[in-house]
């Protein structure tokens, strides 16, 4: 079997993209009314002059009280004049571009958005420090179907592909995690009730738009907590999302955004600076026990690798690789060892171009150093605190 190139086309679904690498969803901080800005088209416009396949647009949240802060997009007609702006603004520069939908569930910010977060089981948020609701089978009922109509928003305002969002301990993440989902119901116990949330969504966003959008899930290879999803379970949910055919692409991810988040992203903690962005008196407690959330993990290149091996060798359906995707050598690695695209975040961040000049020069390094000071930045607008 030939070994794909990482600039040539690829179908992904009914969709045809220009090269192999997407663009990862990172939250903007851009959306201020809950709205698409001029800032945010721009954003994504960059990205595509700089020669992605496919930029992700995160996060697009499914119902108001899915979102971890409440300027983030909820889909609604209301914003769908923008969102066709920024679909229109990505086009003209050549590249495709998704919506990444999904549900914050217990990752939701109760206080900013003014309404409970919902979770599988009820809780003290360690985020907002207020109480979380267990989701009930009506809610359940509610999100699954709010993804559905997310999704034919997106189709009406141009998007070429929608991404589930299935990681970092999300609504759908934290129902699969035995940790998190403590249910007595058909919703819990053991991983054929905790799977139902992930699977029906899948199902309900395929029969909405058929095969007009491309479909892809972000799913968690592991969660990074004691107790939480791991590789065993992970890999029998994509054999089931596999075997319902409602999905194009699985894009694999790790990590929990309410308890572990470095995990996914390796590399320098920056507790400092997530500490200057709170007031001053919660500030000092930020810088002296941060580091027991922002957790330091030693970044090396394709660091999701290892793990996400063995998703392809127990599914025959398109994955895509994240997780330090910085270089040609490491973007080839992916190609050879099948996975059918790669997606690339923090290294764009710093080099909106980066794509094209790999592209153009395979010897060309990137100029992000893993210091991670990019993340704090989603409370004024994502961007590399370097460039």
């Amino acid at each position: 079997m030939t070994t794909p190139e990482v600039f040539e086309r690829a179908t992904l679904g009914p969709l045809t993209l220009r090269n192999r690498v997407i663009k990862a969803a990172t939250f903007e901080g851009m959306t201020r009314g809950a709205l698409v800005s001029d800032e945010l088209i721009e954003f994504h416009r960059r990205h595509a002059a700089g020669g992605v396949g496919m930029t992700t647009v995160a996060y697009c949240a499914v119902a108001p009280e899915g979102r971890t802060e409440r300027h983030q997009i909820w889909m609604r007609p209301e914003a769908l004049p923008g969102l066709r702006r920024l679909t229109d603004a990505v086009h003209a520069e050549g590249a495709a571009v998704s919506a990444q939908i999904g549900h914050a569930g217990p990752v939701a910010n109760g206080r900013s958005n003014r309404v409970p977060a919902l979770a599988p089981s009820g809780s003290i948020s360690p985020l907002s420090l207020q109480r979380v609701l267990a989701a009930t089978p009506a809610d359940i009922e509610r999100i699954t179907r709010a993804h559905a109509d997310a999704a034919l928003l997106a189709v009406e305002a141009g998007f070429d592909a929608v991404e589930i969002h299935m990681g970092h301990n999300y609504f759908t993440s934290a129902f699969l995690s035995p940790r998190l989902n403590r249910r007595r119901d058909g919703f819990g116990g053991s991983l054929a009730n905790r799977a139902k949330v992930a699977l029906g969504v899948a199902r309900a966003v395929r029969e909405a738009v058929g095969d007009r959008i491309a479909i892809l899930a972000k799913l968690n290879m592991d969660d990074g907590v004691p107790g939480g999803l791991w590789l065993d379970e992970s890999l029998q949910v994509a054999r089931w999302l596999e075997r319902d055919g409602g999905l194009d692409a699985l894009e694999l991810t790790a990590g929990s955004s309410l308890l572990n988040p470095m995990y996914l992203f390796r590399g320098d903690a920056p507790v400092r600076e997530f500490a200057a962005t709170f007031p001053r008196p919660q500030r000092l407690g930020v810088r002296l026990a941060g580091g027991r959330f922002l957790r330091s993990y030693p970044y090396r290149e394709a660091y999701l690798l290892d793990s996400a091996r063995q998703f392809r060798a127990a599914v025959k359906m398109p994955l895509v690789l994240l997780g330090g995707i910085t270089g040609r050598a490491t973007m080839d690695l992916a190609m050879a060892e099948g996975f059918a695209f790669v997606a690339m975040a923090r290294a764009l961040l710093r080099e909106p171009g980066l794509v094209d000049r790999l592209r153009e020069e395979p010897a060309t390094r990137s100029l992000c150093v893993h210091c991670n000071k990019c993340m704090p930045t989603i409370y004024s607008g994502t961007r590399c605190v370097l460039a």
